[in-house]
């Protein structure tokens, strides 16, 4: 016999067994990067990360993941840059992004911008070329997006424009924005 409690128990198994939540790094020029990732205070974050030249770089990150990446080029020092902020199972269970260039918004050849790999014509983040009105710049800007996806796209490089040919990266016409507080997990 099936119990109401059996089968939600079994669904709830299923749905977190589905959910793997990946930041997949893409190079889009020929510089080595390394990926720094600051996980929130209580998450666990994956350890350094090297992201060759023109490849990409999968990276997973556990259930509830609250925090940010920033690349650093090969032979630089490591200097936190323009962020690629994620909380995965945010509030409402849906992923919320952002590229942030409130902690150096001089840092331009990294990261670039964050969108969904799984859902075409999907909220981006983020500025190719920068500066653009479609990232964080204050503490109080309104640019978080949302998606039900966990495998977000963080390009990483001055080829960017080439991954996203097809769309309009500096115009407010890419998904609804939230409020910072989403991507820090504080409702």
């Amino acid at each position: 016999m099936f119990s109401l409690r059996n089968i939600a128990a079994a669904l709830a198994l299923a749905a977190s067994a589905q959910a793997t939540n990946l930041m997949t790094f893409v190079s889009t020029d020929n510089i080595d990067r390394t990926i720094y990732v600051t996980p929130s205070a209580g998450v666990i974050g994956p350890d350094p990360v090297d992201v060759p030249g023109g490849a990409t770089v999968e990276v997973e990150f556990v259930s509830g993941f609250i925090g940010n990446a920033y690349a650093v080029a090969s032979g630089s020092a490591n200097v936190p840059g323009m962020l690629a902020e994620v909380n995965f199972q945010g509030w409402g269970g849906m992923t919320y992004f952002d590229v942030s260039a409130i902690v150096n918004p001089n840092d331009v050849d990294n990261v670039r911008l964050m969108y969904p790999a799984n859902a075409p014509n999907t909220p981006l983040s983020g500025c190719d070329p920068f500066p653009c009105n479609n990232a964080y710049y204050l503490p109080d800007d309104v640019q978080t997006k949302v998606t039900d996806q966990t495998n977000i796209i963080v390009t990483l490089g001055s080829g960017s424009s080439n991954v996203t040919a097809k769309r309009d990266v500096n115009t407010a016409n890419n998904g609804r924005n939230f409020p910072r507080n989403l991507v820090e997990n504080n409702y």
